[in-house]
């Protein structure tokens, strides 16, 4: 064997093993990345059925012809706001995800307010429309809490790749960056629960 293959051998084995390493760590950064931008729009699933079933519970309340107008307006319009912030998936950053988690937050705090003015209006109570409703608000907010934890999952997977030695160096050549997770509202710590009362 001639003298003069062993060095180019050797040149083609640490290439073949970079490129293998370098194309390893690349397709599972694009996996778990697409991973987390479909648990962001599962996210975006689960809020948005909470808006239509919101659009559903206000037709109901609104039947009620003496009650609170100023507490539906609030629900309408917080709705509305909600329902116009979207955050693309491929754009999760700070201030697009703090965005939407204020409108959210907004239209949290109206419902809840318009739950808690319902429990004056003993025959709105007793609606079975909005009972039904009552409980599919209750399941969907439960469901947005699992879609935000599993949002914030994967993200923490794609994070922790791209983090670790000697990933980060490869994440910077290719241009992977950090991911967004999903945080609480400040103060949301001390927030009152929604409650479904059936009686």
């Amino acid at each position: 064997m001639k003298k003069w293959l062993i060095p180019i051998i050797v040149i083609v084995i640490v290439g073949f093993g970079f490129y293998s390493w370098t194309k390893g760590f690349n397709n599972t950064a694009v996996t778990l990345q697409e991973d987390a931008k479909t648990a962001w729009s599962n996210v975006e699933s689960a809020y948005q059925r909470r808006n239509d079933l919101i659009g559903n519970l206000v037709k109901t309340v609104q039947g009620a012809a003496d009650f609170e107008r100023n507490t539906l307006t609030e629900v309408i319009e917080a709705r509305a706001k909600a329902t116009s912030v979207n955050v693309d998936a491929n754009n999760l950053n700070p201030e697009s995800i703090k965005q939407f988690e204020q409108a959210q937050g907004g239209l949290t705090s109206a419902l809840s307010r318009l739950l808690v003015s319902v429990e004056r209006y003993p025959d709105l109570k007793s609606n079975q429309n909005f009972m039904n409703l009552q409980t599919q608000l209750e399941g969907t907010e439960n469901r947005i809490n699992v879609e935000r934890n599993r949002y914030n999952e994967t993200v923490g997977e794609y994070n922790k790749h791209i983090k670790i030695f000697p990933n980060s160096i490869f994440a910077g050549w290719f241009g992977f960056e950090e991911m967004t997770r999903y945080q609480a509202d400040e103060g949301s710590e001390d927030a009152k629960e929604v409650e479904f009362n059936f009686d």
